[in-house]
């Protein structure tokens, strides 16, 4: 079967593709180095420019993305990556050197991202170029025999329409215009014959390529917003107890990652105040009590030169604002902890944040005092919000909820390490050069209640346990300018793909000419792809031909047929 006129493949005058011999080389000549490295580069690009090729890539592009979520990656999980390190050793340094660690940025995944680009583009331009000239294009010429295509009927009319060929093809175009062709009136002169055919050449289904090429245009605008704009975004942690406050800016954040082109006068001023974090837990199901139901962050938020205003976060709400996005992720409890020396003097007193390590919220935190006492102490502490001792003598908690709460700590004492200069965790306490004096092989821990003090080892001091236990929230502040640009282009993907699926790419053709002594109508159609409603559309045409004839009364006689 042929092809439309302005397919791909199709020539560019008749409707069948036009087939030119290839061009043959004069006898004793040969093609230099430079002729066969610019056939090599033409099918290398022609090969690269295909959309099998792209699709391929694209598949590519998916599976190279797989190890980013396998192993920790150094832009969003530094501290895993050196875990990783240490639990692996032996495999650690070769994930390093193919940029496991690094998968988005490294050399081979960045290859296959510009590669995939490159496909695109060289896809998408010609295709745009040729699809605009078959817009701007006259519908094909009537092929001379219309039995041929995929679906055909006719319609035989008696000598009373003999002559009124004209109004026959009129009534035809304007049917054909209703339902959205576009259409042309081509008159043939028949050879060795009085009259002549008149017939009416009309197309639709345009919209089905241009879908196709906003699909395409889309998926590249993704490429784009992903590979560009996701250089300037940022995030940062920022853990807040309650009636603490931050001031938005890189010294705030307990964590910060940066994009590629970020610049620190992205961040807009304003401040965040945590006011309390209310917590609802199940108290009807038995099956499920204790178990939180909500979260909620209540803060007072403040813009330069502005008046403060109170707002809300929860879990999946964030609170928006200067195109940032701020996340209520984790929390738990931060007990305030009061110590002073043997002679009563405050040597410290904050509130220290609890890390939850299971369901019920019992947790691990580190207190450490490098001054004031008469040595550096260091604390590890376990955090119970309800209390309850096993059968093994530990503890556990059997509720998040402040039912009966409880501090254990191991005290150790020596040099905490703060001195030498390097960065340590808040939240870890390394204990291989301190000294253990409380809990382990050194007695039982410290166990204090809210509101209660007790008496240091060695006689270093005291340590009380405040009676209002609060807690605290971890909030992330994310500023993402790929979220728009992302929406909208995959939007346009979606809704181009759609009409390309949905759109029937047709060719109809109405030919009239006589026949005896009656005219016959011939209808024709042709579909560029799989349409397997092509045959009811030109049946329909038919019938509607046939009532549009009625209503000019002129009666339709003898009999009409159709085969597809």
């Amino acid at each position: 079967m042929s092809r439309p006129s302005d397919h791909i493949d199709a020539g560019s005058e008749g409707f069948e593709p036009s087939i030119r011999a290839p061009k043959q080389q004069p006898a004793g000549t040969r093609r230099g180095p430079g002729a066969r490295a610019v056939t090599v580069l033409r099918n290398l690009w022609t090969w690269l420019t295909s959309m099998r090729t792209a699709i391929i890539l694209l598949l590519l592009l998916a599976i190279a993305a797989v190890p980013g979520s396998l192993v920790p990656q150094r832009s969003s999980d530094p501290n895993g990556v050196t875990q990783y390190f240490t639990n692996h050793p032996d495999t650690a340094p070769t994930l390093d050197q193919w940029g496991m660690f690094d998968v988005y940025s490294s050399w081979w995944f960045s290859a296959i991202y510009l590669l995939l680009f490159v496909s695109l583009v060289g896809c998408i331009l010609p295709r745009t170029a040729h699809h605009f000239r078959a817009l701007r294009s006259k519908p094909p010429r009537t092929p001379a025999r219309l039995q041929r295509l995929d679906a055909y009927a006719t319609l035989k009319l008696d000598a009373r329409w003999v002559g009124r060929e004209g109004e026959i093809v009129a009534a035809a175009q304007r049917l054909l215009k209703s339902r959205r062709y576009r259409t042309m009136l081509y008159e043939t002169q028949a050879r060795g014959k009085r009259a002549g055919t008149l017939s009416v050449s009309a197309e639709r289904g345009y919209l089905r390529e241009t879908g196709n090429l906003i699909f395409h245009v889309g998926m590249l605008g993704v490429i784009i917003s992903v590979g560009v704009l996701s250089g300037f975004n940022w995030h940062g942690q920022r853990v807040l107890v309650e009636g603490q406050s931050y001031v938005n800016g890189l010294v705030s954040y307990s964590s910060f990652t940066p994009g590629r082109f970020f610049t620190p006068g992205q961040i807009p001023g304003f401040s965040i105040k945590l006011d309390d974090l209310q917590v609802t837990y199940e108290d009807e199901n038995q099956n499920a009590i204790g178990i939180p139901t909500d979260y909620t962050a209540n803060v007072t938020v403040q813009h330069p030169g502005q008046e403060a205003y109170q707002d809300v976060i929860k879990v999946n709400d964030p609170l928006r604002m200067d195109g940032t996005d701020t996340y209520l992720l984790a929390n738990g409890y931060a007990p305030t902890v009061t110590v002073r020396d043997a002679d009563g003097n405050e040597v410290f007193h904050d509130s220290v944040v609890f890390i939850p390590q299971d369901s019920f919220l019992t947790s691990t935190g580190v207190v450490k005092i490098p001054d004031g006492l008469a040595e550096q102490v260091g604390m590890v502490g376990f955090f119970y919000p309800t209390a309850t001792q096993l059968e093994s003598g530990a503890y556990t908690s059997t509720n998040q909820d402040l039912l009966d709460p409880m501090l254990s700590l191991n005290v150790y004492v020596g040099d905490l390490g703060l001195d030498d200069g390097i960065p340590t965790s808040v939240y870890r306490l390394d204990t291989e050069n301190l000294t253990q004096i409380a809990g382990g092989d050194h007695g039982e821990a410290m166990q204090l209640r809210p509101g209660e003090t007790i008496e240091l080892p060695n006689g270093l001091g005291t340590i009380t346990l405040d009676a209002e236990v609060p807690r605290y929230a971890s909030f992330d502040v994310h500023r993402d300018y790929t979220r728009v640009p992302v929406a909208v282009f995959v939007f346009l993907s979606i809704a181009g793909l759609i009409s390309s699926l949905l759109v029937p790419r047709r060719r109809t053709w109405v030919k009239v000419q006589g026949a005896g002594d009656g005219v016959l109508v011939e209808f024709a159609g042709l579909a560029r792809g799989e349409d397997p409603q092509l045959a009811r559309a030109v049946n329909e045409l038919v019938d509607a031909c046939t009532r549009e004839l009625v209503s000019l009364k002129h009666p339709a006689a003898a009999s009409s047929s159709g085969e597809s």
